[in-house]
């Protein structure tokens, strides 16, 4: 029998798909990353569900969308019976281990995990009773400052301004989670099991505070703002312009000089640090491979939950996100030696529900029943063919399309209703405006295209839920369902869509 290979997923928190220096990123330096997709076959469509932490998640280890999986906020309670990939690789003899920022609804990851650490204290039970007592023996758990810079009390929550960390890298959450990863799999290893370590790397999510020596590659003075860093935000969703308004005029700088220049200037610089500061966490776990000879083992996968403005359109953090792309993209890039096509570079649009079905595919496993992402291991060897035809970030009450060159915006009448009461929306043309900063949605030239996308939007609505019952679909016999009065649904109690397509205009559906 084929050895199976091993899996490390690494998701980090908030990372722009444009800050990579194999991007041509004017400043930001990321020597791992751009090794990793050099060796490897990356993603320059890749759209993430939702453009906050926990349904982003719950997508990305589910493989379901939004409206099927329901979680639209942040934690939140167990989602009853839905499958995720832990567990379903666990089935088939994996070792499995959630370390990081997991954020998850409670005891979904946890359950599925034969060693689980959650650092940032998002999940329930808090934070990792082991790395808690890692900083408490060091006694730093007073300098520890992922969600604060505690010297400002309570001013120093979740901020954005920019400094460098008060605890080393060693200490702090990314070196301890890249070292309990390093654990896990050595035991691995030593017991000739395989094994798929989810590493989940709090940055480079605020604050601000990359480690000194991340810190200090960059100059804050010699930093390049994007190009949408200032200009006239006219027809942009009027949520935006507020929000981009009170980054300019309210007091959120902490350090001096508190102008909006010099403040937005240490958010970047902290920013780019923190990606840094990731980057190395990365080429930490690809040293280890290397050094241990399972690179052509082990499928290695890099991406985040969502995007950073990064002091595009003149906001400092992720709020709010359906509004750009630089939040709804996100970076994706995987290696596996001597299987994938290095450096092959893959424009087709693909989706964070990808990963689940696409890892069973490689693994030679039974793809998941309750996944409603694609396998797109083709793209990973290098072939090229659409996988979906649009790619959708989901807020409840808004909806952002990627189909093409176009981004399309659709928010129901009632959300902009003082503002807009005849209706608002967002088009872009990405291949002439890539940083967004012309809305086409009330272009009389473009109305055909807003049309379009609509169409679009309703008809992945439609095809992609998962209904309860459907009449008259007929019961079958499913390892991964059960039939209860004439009915068969899997473990989330819900149908897969691509069972209706067979009685698509029948009488009923």
């Amino acid at each position: 029998m084929p050895k199976q290979p091993n899996v490390v997923f690494i998701l980090s928190d908030q990372h722009n798909a444009k800050v990579l220096g194999h991007k041509g990123h004017p400043d930001v330096r990321t020597p791992n990353l751009d090794r990793l997709a050099a060796e490897g076959a990356r993603f320059d469509n890749a759209i993430t569900q939702n453009p906050i932490c926990t349904p982003s998640r719950v997508s990305w280890l589910s493989g379901q969308y939004c409206h099927n999986h329901g979680y639209y906020g942040l934690s939140g309670p167990n989602p009853g019976g839905l499958p995720g990939i832990l567990g379903h690789f666990r089935r088939f003899g994996y070792q499995t281990a959630a370390i990081g920022k997991i954020h998850c609804p409670e005891y979904w990851v946890e359950d599925d995990s034969d060693v689980f650490h959650e650092t940032c204290g998002c999940s329930i039970g808090g934070r990792s009773p082991k790395y808690a007592n890692y900083l408490a023996e060091r006694e730093i758990t007073h300098l520890e400052d992922h969600g604060a810079m505690r010297e400002f009390g309570r001013r120093g929550q979740q901020t954005v301004e920019g400094r460098p960390s008060k605890v080393s890298y060693e200490d702090g959450q990314e070196g301890w989670i890249a070292r309990e990863a390093m654990v896990f799999m050595e035991n691995c290893v030593q017991q000739n099991s395989p094994f798929i370590v989810h590493v989940s790397l709090p940055k480079p999510h605020q604050c601000y505070t990359p480690a000194q020596q991340f810190w200090d590659l960059y100059d804050e003075l010699k930093l390049t703002l994007p190009p949408n860093a200032d200009y006239e935000m006219e027809h942009k969703a009027p949520n935006l312009r507020r929000t981009a308004e009170n980054w300019r005029t309210r007091n959120w700088q902490l350090f001096e000089p508190k102008t909006f220049e010099a403040g937005r200037r240490r958010k970047l610089h902290g920013y780019l640090g923190n990606v840094s500061h990731v980057d190395h966490a990365v080429g930490e776990l690809m040293r280890w491979l290397q050094d241990r000879e399972l690179e052509e083992d082990t499928i290695f996968v890099y991406s985040s939950d969502h995007g950073d403005y990064a002091c595009e359109h003149g906001i400092m953090e992720k709020a709010p996100g359906i509004c750009s792309d630089a939040i709804t993209r996100i970076p994706w890039i995987w290696r596996w030696p001597g299987r994938f096509k290095a450096g092959h570079v893959a424009s087709e649009i693909v989706e964070t529900v990808d990963l689940a079905n696409t890892l069973c595919a490689l693994a030679d496993l039974p793809a998941m029943e309750t996944v409603d992402g694609k396998d797109i291991s083709h793209l990973l060897y290098g072939e090229t063919g659409e996988v979906h035809r649009v790619g959708v970030t989901e807020f409840a009450w808004s909806k952002s399309v990627r189909k093409d060159r176009y981004r399309f915006v659709y928010y129901p009448p009632e959300m902009f209703q003082t503002e807009y009461p005849d209706g608002f929306g967002e088009l872009y043309d990405l291949q002439a405006d890539p940083w967004e900063m012309q809305n086409l949605y009330f272009d009389p030239a473009y109305q055909d295209v807003v049309h379009e996308l609509e169409r679009e939007l309703m008809r992945w609505i439609i095809t992609t839920t998962r209904p309860t019952t459907v009449h008259p679909l007929k019961a079958v016999d499913s390892a991964q369902g059960i039939t209860r009065y004439q009915h068969t649904v899997n473990a989330d109690g819900k149908i897969n869509p691509e069972r209706i397509k067979p009685i698509a205009g029948t009488n009923y559906v």
